[in-house]
């Protein structure tokens, strides 16, 4: 039988979790896309695999995922969009993804707003990361989830957060959370 973790009540992101997890180059990639978007004034936020292990379940990824403002993206006419001049797409061989709030979901705009910081790189916090996962039809996203109960993280004050902003997830939310408890059990 698994050791409970107590639910963290606190909890603040942290990227040194990352080291020896993930490869320096991915990391390196993190720290110069941040530092490009801050450079040219574009809101952001660290969310995907890396953000994930921020929040304690390091795990191997290989691209670099940031929820930005919508400042990210030149609106032109006829619908036309495209990212930017300064958005970083891509440093050395790393994927940068720059992922767009969507219409309806403005409640993501704290996160880009008043990220979590860890080593000068602003985070999601972990109420928008959860939201960003339960949204996506992965099943490595649902596994986050899963993973990231398991190892403490507090389900109420997302589960709070979820009833706000997206209560058509909660049921998804309940039955990830049930998992991971059952898996603690085993």
């Amino acid at each position: 039988m698994a050791l409970k973790k107590p639910p963290r009540s606190i909890h603040l992101p942290d990227l040194s979790l990352l080291e020896g997890v993930v490869a320096p180059r991915i990391l390196d990639a993190l720290r110069t896309a941040s530092a490009q978007l801050s450079k040219v004034g574009i809101r952001h936020a660290l969310v995907g695999g890396l953000a994930v292990g921020a929040h304690g379940h390091p795990r191997a990824t290989k691209d670099v995922d940031f929820l930005v403002g919508e400042e990210a993206f030149a609106h032109h006419g006829g619908g036309l969009v495209t990212i930017a001049p300064g958005v970083p797409v891509q440093v050395g061989d790393v994927a940068v993804d720059p992922i767009s709030i969507a219409p309806g979901e403005q409640h993501l705009d704290a996160a880009v707003a008043k990220p979590v910081m860890s080593e000068g790189i602003p985070i999601a916090p972990i109420e928008a990361l959860f939201y960003l996962k339960l949204k996506s039809p992965r099943r490595k996203d649902s596994a986050d989830i899963v993973e990231l109960v398991k190892a403490g993280i507090a389900t109420a004050p997302v589960r709070r957060y979820l009833e706000q902003t997206a209560p058509d997830m909660i049921d998804k939310f309940d039955m990830l959370v049930s998992e991971a408890t059952a898996e603690e059990d085993e």
